[in-house]
């Protein structure tokens, strides 16, 4: 017996890395699951290996996000859990944003380690344009929004469902170079919280996970900062899709029934205080 027997999940951004994980797993407990992302191609790939569904959605379009929940609800009538995983770095869609960061973090640690004069700033903020800041807010914040918000016109009538939503360490404890990121991961931390308390009396439980530093495509442009990042993780290790995807499966499942709101954190130690 699985722990997800007869439940019908939607993961979004699920055709790779950690939403497939979880998608694999909730497969693997006995759910039927919905797997979306951005192209069709890919997503359709992961649902046939999983015996499920696909749908090509882009998160941050309410039209896009109406239309996808209206397919699960036309053919399907319920949706018992949401993962609100899709999500984008940032990082390597500007390699010469990344080239800079390089140079300049390289020269502020040797700096530091020197002991004298800080000389080199990171000025990431400063040189942030306005597409690249609300590019993330939308895919990140808005798209948990957007996603939360046509999943409860399924869930709420049913007085019954889970929502998980996919913070980060980067949003509780920040992170230099990467504002945007922070400030999305952040909002849906405290979206986590407000809609929890919202939604006991429909007895809907919302939480959130914040995954430390995972190995998959995520982070593929960070190959030279990975063992820096591994040293200073206490486990001296990345996190694997499967530390996330395990999390996602406790918190969907009635083994959880009594957290909402609450925030799960697989990092390694990295952070200690959620």
């Amino acid at each position: 017996m699985g722990r997800l027997d007869g439940k019908l999940a939607l993961v979004t951004g699920a055709a790779r890395g950690i939403g497939a994980a979880i998608a694999r797993r909730f497969t693997e407990e006995g759910a039927k699951v919905v797997i979306n992302d951005l192209e069709l191609g890919p997503a359709e790939k992961t649902a046939r290996e999983l015996d499920g569904e696909a749908i090509a959605a882009d998160v941050s379009d309410p039209r896009a996000v109406a239309e996808m929940f209206r397919q699960v609800a036309d053919r399907h009538a319920r949706l018992d859990i949401l993962v609100n995983n899709a999500g984008i770095s940032g990082i390597g869609d500007d390699p010469e944003l990344l080239a800079r960061f390089r140079e300049r973090s390289t020269r502020q640690m040797a700096e530091l380690l020197a002991g004298g004069e800080i000389t080199a700033h990171l000025d990431v903020t400063v040189e942030l344009d306005d597409e690249a800041w609300h590019r993330m807010i939308a895919v990140h914040l808005d798209g948990t929004f957007y996603c939360s918000r046509e999943a409860l016109k399924i869930m709420g009538p049913r007085l019954s469902g889970v929502i998980i939503n996919m913070g980060s360490i980067m949003g509780t404890s920040g992170g230099a170079g990467a504002p945007h990121y922070c400030a999305a991961k952040a909002g849906i931390l405290g979206f986590t919280r407000s809609l929890a308390r919202e939604l006991t009396s429909r007895k809907i439980r919302v939480n959130a996970i914040a995954p430390g530093w995972i190995d998959t495509e995520f982070i593929a442009p960070l190959a030279e900062e990975r063992q820096m990042i591994a040293l200073q993780t206490p486990m001296k290790r990345l996190g694997e899709a499967d530390d996330i995807a395990w999390a996602a499966v406790y918190l969907a499942s009635d083994e959880s029934k009594f957290l909402t709101g609450q925030v799960l954190s697989p990092n390694g130690g990295w952070t200690m205080n959620q």
